[in-house]
Formats: C-alpha cells, sequence, structure tokens
C-alpha cells in the first residue's frame, strides 16, 4: 500500500506548481496586461515595415499600439512586437472577458498572426470552409476549442 502512495507525492507537486503559474500568468497586474506580443518574420526589418508602414493588418490599430521592430536573435529574420498603448482593464482580460471576446489582445494577436502571414507568404491562409471531410467527434472537440480561442491560437 505504502508503495502505491507515493506516485501521488510528485503529481500533488506538479499540480500545485501549475495551479501557481496560471494564477500568476492570470492575476490581471500590470505586468500581464501591457505585455509585448511578439511574433519572429523571416524577413529584413525594411521589408517588415517599408517606410515606417505598419502591415495592413496592423493599420487599423496604428493609433492604439506601440511597434517596435528589432532583428530576431541569432540572425533569423525580424521581431515584431506590438502593445496596447492603453492596457484594457482586468475585468476585460479575466477569463470570463476573453470567453465573451472582450479582450481588445485576442483583435490584436489575431491580427499579428496576420501580418507574420502576409509578410511571409504574401497572403493570410484561412482553411478550407466548408470542410471536404465529414467532422468526427474528435474534430467536433478541436473545432469548439478553435472556435473558444476567439481564433487567436490561446484558449
Amino acid at each position: 500500500m505504502r508503495k502505491r502512495a507515493w506516485w501521488i507525492l510528485p503529481v500533488a507537486g506538479a499540480a500545485a506548481v501549475g495551479v501557481h503559474r496560471a494564477r500568476s500568468r492570470t492575476s490581471g497586474d500590470d505586468r500581464t496586461r501591457d505585455r509585448w506580443l511578439t511574433v519572429t518574420v523571416n524577413r529584413p526589418a525594411e521589408e517588415v515595415r517599408p517606410g515606417g508602414q505598419l502591415p495592413p493588418p496592423l493599420r487599423p490599430f496604428d493609433d492604439r499600439i506601440e511597434v517596435d521592430v528589432r532583428p530576431a536573435p541569432g540572425d533569423r529574420g525580424t521581431e515584431l512586437a506590438v502593445r496596447l498603448k492603453q492596457p484594457p482593464g482586468a475585468a476585460r482580460t479575466s477569463l470570463p472577458g476573453r470567453l465573451a471576446g472582450q479582450d481588445p489582445r485576442q483583435e490584436l494577436r489575431l491580427a499579428l498572426r496576420e501580418a507574420k502571414a502576409l509578410l511571409e507568404a504574401g497572403e493570410v491562409l484561412h482553411p478550407d470552409t466548408p470542410s471536404t471531410t465529414r467532422e468526427t467527434p474528435g474534430g467536433k472537440l478541436v473545432g469548439l476549442l478553435v472556435r473558444r480561442s476567439g481564433g487567436e491560437g490561446v484558449l
């Protein structure tokens, strides 16, 4: 009986660490609400922001965001970082606010991903709609999770 119970300690410890990290990420303090959102684009800096202009998906946010363009580490392209000038309130960035689509960072994340795709591939690729196969139970679950993520890739 004792040998079977010892595996509980590492599992409980790992769970406690996970809960602590999740709470610190969603605490709503200023460090998380005004965090930079960054993508690495496989293009030189002069192509990422030609003539000082933002890529088209980010242009609607022009007056509401700060933009930082810098070389990526290891000479691997350019880092494009953006953040809102005015961080959203804690109620809008909370889990219920995110699920209701009230977090403005969701739109900014989506625009940043679309800007990366546009700069690297020349177009924003979307999956086929309707799909060419019939939906399976696993596919329904994935579809639910994708809808919950708000199209931004973060649940």
